[in-house]
């Protein structure tokens, strides 16, 4: 017996255009009641933010602020990037709510692994460089100070160079991501992506080359992760055409 075909959701482009609305306000009222405790805490926010650099300036260093609303401006909008940060997962499920009606089921099955594992590895990428790059980096930056200059760095160009970082390291840690999606989709093949492993390699050090500060430690650091990460992907993507291959020979039998 067959089965029927799968229907998708439909409705006119005033309901979409209502549904759209609702999810949009959701998603800004969850960063607003985010917001709140984060703005009421932002300067413990920004010293969190700051202790990397702190911990490694030379002794009587310290962070400056060079505008007169500085010292407000800068926490304050460490504090509405954070609770952008916090209430994201539930950004991208309104999101999701919003498009998954569209989809086929089969779609829905491979979108959803990947959408959180683009969460979990963006968080993960944030965090390694805060807890890993940032220490390295900055004890760099500090030893190799010239004698008879203070190291004091303005706040909001400290804000912007972090928040920079963080975006940077959290979009490289999708490199499994894009690796399993550009093999799924047959745009490239698992042994092509393979035999090409040293030129992707010198690609990845060329990448960090223009998003790192530029010395050798950072480029390194951010050029060695990405590399791995891409190895994952790799594997991931032979697992899930393994499974995909022994689905197919399964239908068939």
């Amino acid at each position: 017996m067959s089965e029927e075909p799968e229907k998708l959701a439909e409705g006119p482009l005033i309901s979409h255009l209502l549904e759209l609305r609702d999810r949009l306000i959701r998603a800004l009222a969850a960063v607003i009641i985010v917001f709140i405790p984060c703005a009421i805490f932002m300067n413990d926010i920004f010293t969190f933010v700051a202790q990397p650099l702190l911990a490694k300036l030379p002794e009587g260093g310290q962070l400056i602020a060079t505008s007169v609303i500085s010292p407000f401006m800068t926490p304050f909008k460490m504090a509405l990037f954070a609770a952008v940060f916090i209430a994201m997962p539930y950004v991208l499920y309104q999101a999701w709510a919003f498009v998954a009606p569209g989809l086929y089921r089969h779609e829905k099955r491979f979108a959803v692994p990947l959408l959180l594992s683009s969460i979990v590895l963006f968080y993960c990428g944030v965090a390694f460089a805060y807890f890993v790059v940032f220490p390295v980096m900055f004890q760099f930056f500090a030893s190799t100070t010239p004698e008879g200059v203070a190291m004091m760095t303005d706040i909001s160009q400290y804000m912007s160079f972090v928040l920079t970082m963080f975006f940077v390291f959290g979009i490289a840690f999708e490199v499994p991501i894009a690796v399993v999606l550009l093999v799924l989709t047959d745009l490239i093949s698992v042994d092509k992506l393979g035999s090409n492993r040293g030129f992707v390699l010198i690609g990845m050090f060329v990448i960090a080359a223009f998003l790192t500060p530029p010395d050798a430690i950072s480029q390194t650091i951010m050029a060695l992760p990405m590399y791995l990460l891409y190895e994952t992907g790799l594997f991931l993507a032979r697992m899930m055409q393994k499974m995909r291959r022994e689905n197919a020979e399964h239908a068939e039998a």
